[in-house]
């Protein structure tokens, strides 16, 4: 992570020659939300004297006590290459304030904060976090507007011609690049149309900022090649859907936290306790990193997403696994988060699960190394495996009931995304699909 001064700022802004700058925070629900300002209010802006109207926002505050003020983190501040032409933007992340000064309840980076001040508070240096998000690309029509034609039939890891999302992965991986990003990998995923680019980990905040980020840069790019970006999670029946595979490590003092050469698996205890909390809290965690009705269209058997509740070092289909490289790149991977999730407050469920784990001293079920997928309903209940929710309704309700998962993400955000899903439930269960219209019209 830069470390920057606000000197720094001020003059990376002139040589840059950057004419706006965009104040940008995240909603609850996940959506990125911005204030731009010209580069001549900077100077307000370093000082913490924005203000934004925080009644406007979903599930902020109420409109008598709409005043919010942006804190930029100073070492968030990149310039976006794509706006050369007339003058640059640049972008800085900021933390919500109060009027009096105090982190907004509502805000959910200062949330995660607040759960990984928990992590430190046990010895705990650094929550890493690598995200492996997925995406779809469709093509635009003449208005703009996306369609659901793919502009690809390619495969996992096809080359071009098959994969004709090739050059416009390839622009966003050299954008990626310029401000900052190391990019690992990048490829066409399972489905038609559905791709992949992973980026190196870094601790939880910094990662949940470049994750928001990386969506920016995703839906940008592509329209520059007449194509639109959904990280929905199944934009389409019959293919694999998109995930946000994390893989997540806790660091002690440089070392990683997870990694003992003697252990079975050269696990840890540390590592194995977070891996029960995980596997306690999953149903109940699931609202927040599968968090729309879309979501559940997922995570069903079939099409690599996980949908029951195990663990293992060798198999793909149990909700968490435990890659091959060890030392410090020991990790589990949490296959089951789609990139509709809001990463700050699935960061902190996560967090919160894991240290549950770790504080009680839980051990886990035993690893499944079989294909979960092809196992009868009896021979899971037998294993102790359980299924994740099928709804976002029943995910709700189990989410409600988990008093370690709810402080994590604190009353005022738990209230407004309860309520926020309740009303998005409430309009999918009654509306008419096509679907039933098919089925029954003729019928009855």
């Amino acid at each position: 992570m830069a470390k920057y001064t606000r000197e720094d700022i001020q003059r990376l802004a002139q040589e840059e020659n950057v004419k706006f700058i965009r104040l940008q925070f995240t909603d609850i629900l996940g959506t990125i939300k911005n204030v731009e300002i010209p580069v001549s209010q900077l100077e307000k802006a370093l000082d913490n004297k924005m203000m934004f109207d925080g009644s406007s926002i979903e599930g902020f505050v109420r409109i008598e006590e709409s005043d919010m003020y942006l804190y930029p983190d100073l070492s968030t501040w990149v310039v976006f290459p794509w706006t050369a032409e007339k003058g640059k933007v640049a972008r800085l992340i900021c933390d919500i304030y109060t009027p009096e000064g105090k982190p907004f309840d509502g805000d959910p980076r200062n949330n995660l904060r607040r759960v990984l001040k928990e992590m430190t508070d046990l010895g705990f240096t650094n929550f890493n976090l690598g995200p492996e998000p997925e995406f779809f690309l469709f093509k635009l029509d003449e208005k703009g507007e996306p369609t659901l034609e793919l502009n690809d039939n390619g495969g996992y890891f096809d080359l071009a011609p098959t994969d004709l999302g090739e050059n416009c992965r390839r622009d966003i991986v050299l954008e990626l690049e310029e401000m900052g990003f190391e990019i690992e990998a990048s490829h066409h995923e399972v489905a038609p149309g559905q791709h992949e680019i992973d980026f190196k980990y870094a601790d939880a905040l910094t990662a949940c900022d470049q994750i928001q980020t990386f969506k920016l840069v995703v839906k940008t790019i592509a329209r520059k090649h007449g194509l639109h970006a959904t990280f929905m999670p199944k934009p389409l029946f019959g293919v694999n859907g998109s995930g946000m595979h994390c893989n997540l490590s806790l660091f002690k003092d440089g070392q990683n936290a997870f990694y003992e050469p003697s252990g079975d698996l050269e696990l840890s205890d540390t590592a194995r306790q977070f891996i029960a909390g995980i596997i306690k809290h999953a149903p109940n965690f699931t609202a927040i990193t599968n968090p729309t009705v879309n979501s559940y269209k997922r995570l069903v058997p079939g099409y690599e997403a996980p949908c029951y509740v195990a663990w293992s070092a060798s198999n793909r289909s149990p909700l968490v696994r435990i890659p091959a490289s060890r030392g410090l790149s020991t990790r589990i991977e949490v296959r089951s988060v789609d990139p509709a999730a809001n990463p700050y407050l699935a960061m902190a469920v996560l967090l919160k699960a894991g240290l549950d784990g770790v504080k009680n001293k839980l051990t886990p079920p035993a690893p499944v190394d079989r294909n979960i997928y092809v196992m009868s309903r009896e021979e899971r209940l037998a294993e102790g495996i359980i299924d994740l929710p099928a709804t976002l309704a029943i995910a709700i309700d189990q989410l409600q009931a988990d008093e370690v998962l709810t402080s994590g993400l604190g009353e005022h955000i738990l209230e407004h995304f309860i309520e926020a899903k309740e009303i998005e439930w409430d309009m999918f269960r009654t509306a008419v699909h096509p679907w039933e219209r098919e089925q029954y019209i003729k019928m009855y």
